[in-house]
């Protein structure tokens, strides 16, 4: 795998596979049109970097910082992606298929899922606060080490979904229920 150190941009609608990117900044980036393919970041900042038509195949993102990214403007095709200790606050995944995916360790506050599909998703230790589950497909996404979730039963799907019993709570908001 070919490393690559500190860079501010990748080459508009560029290929890249098998790359692993450690401590670059792409804060602000236009990446549009870029495909990655089973690459790796460590350490880097997209904060609202452009995805528009970019394709992400088998991309692990580890300890970046991606705030108010929009993967929703990426390519849905084959889209597979990891995130393990990243900052994702205000970061939009409506509309995308994200089956089995791992969140793992990451600051989630106010995320959109809206019309996601994320069955089998793990929420390892992640801080979902505030985020946004609206007509998302939640079957057997595991929220056991999730918190600060808020998850409407009515207008999501969670057959088999797994929760814990002191985070179930977050089931219940809707209903203005108070659980002490």
């Amino acid at each position: 795998m070919e490393e690559i150190r500190g860079i501010k941009s990748l080459e508009k609608e560029g290929y890249y596979e098998q790359c692993s990117f450690i401590q670059c900044n792409f804060n602000g980036a236009d990446l549009s049109g870029v495909r990655l393919v089973n690459c790796r970041f460590e350490g880097c900042d997209f904060s609202l970097a452009k995805l528009k038509n970019s394709s992400l195949q088998e991309v692990k993102f580890v300890n970046c910082k991606l705030l108010g990214v929009q993967f929703s403007d990426c390519r849905k095709f084959m889209l597979e992606v990891d995130f393990e200790s990243c900052i994702l606050k205000l970061s939009l995944f409506s509309g995308l298929k994200l089956k089995n995916t791992r969140f793992k360790n990451c600051d989630m506050q106010e995320a959109d899922f809206s019309e996601a599909d994320l069955s089998g998703a793990q929420f390892d230790g992640s801080d979902l606060h505030q985020a946004i589950f609206f007509h998302t497909n939640l079957e057997s996404a595991d929220f056991r080490a999730a918190f600060n979730y808020s998850i409407n039963p009515e207008s999501n799907r969670l057959r088999k979904a797994k929760f814990s019993i002191p985070g179930v709570t977050g089931l219940l908001d809707t209903y203005g229920i108070i659980v002490e």
